[in-house]
C-alpha cells in the first residue's frame, strides 16, 4: 500500500513525464500518442517505474528503445520542473502498460 506521500510525489511525476511527452513526443515518435498511464514510486522515493501507453501500438519496441536512451534527459527535464518540490529526483525507468490492447483482444474475443 502506498503512502501519501508516495502518492503526491507519483501524481506529481506523471503530471510533469504526461506534459513532457505532449510538448516533445515528435521527438520520441512521430504520429503517434505517448500517454502516460501510471506511476509507481518506490516507499523511499528513489526510484519511479512510469508505464506508458503508445497508440497506434505498432512500432511500440523502437519508441521505447529511443524513450529508454534518452531517459536521463528526461529525469532532468522533469527535474527542472519538479527541483523545488523534490529534494532528490527519483531514477526513472519506463514500461510498456499494454492494459489497451488487452482490453482490445478481449473485446475481440467476446464479439466474435
Amino acid at each position: 500500500m502506498e503512502s501519501t506521500r508516495q502518492k503526491k510525489v507519483s501524481r506529481l511525476l506523471q503530471k510533469e513525464a504526461a506534459d513532457l511527452f505532449l510538448r516533445k513526443g515528435n521527438e520520441f515518435a512521430r504520429g503517434k500518442m505517448i500517454s502516460v498511464t501510471r506511476v509507481r514510486i518506490s516507499p523511499d522515493l528513489s526510484v519511479a517505474r512510469i508505464y506508458i501507453s503508445i497508440f497506434p501500438s505498432d512500432g511500440q519496441e523502437d519508441i521505447m528503445k529511443g524513450i529508454q536512451d534518452h531517459s536521463p534527459k528526461i529525469r532532468y527535464e522533469i527535474g527542472r520542473k519538479v527541483g523545488k518540490q523534490l529534494r532528490i529526483v527519483p531514477e526513472i525507468s519506463f514500461f510498456i502498460d499494454d492494459s489497451l490492447d488487452y482490453i482490445d483482444n478481449i473485446d475481440r474475443i467476446l464479439k466474435s
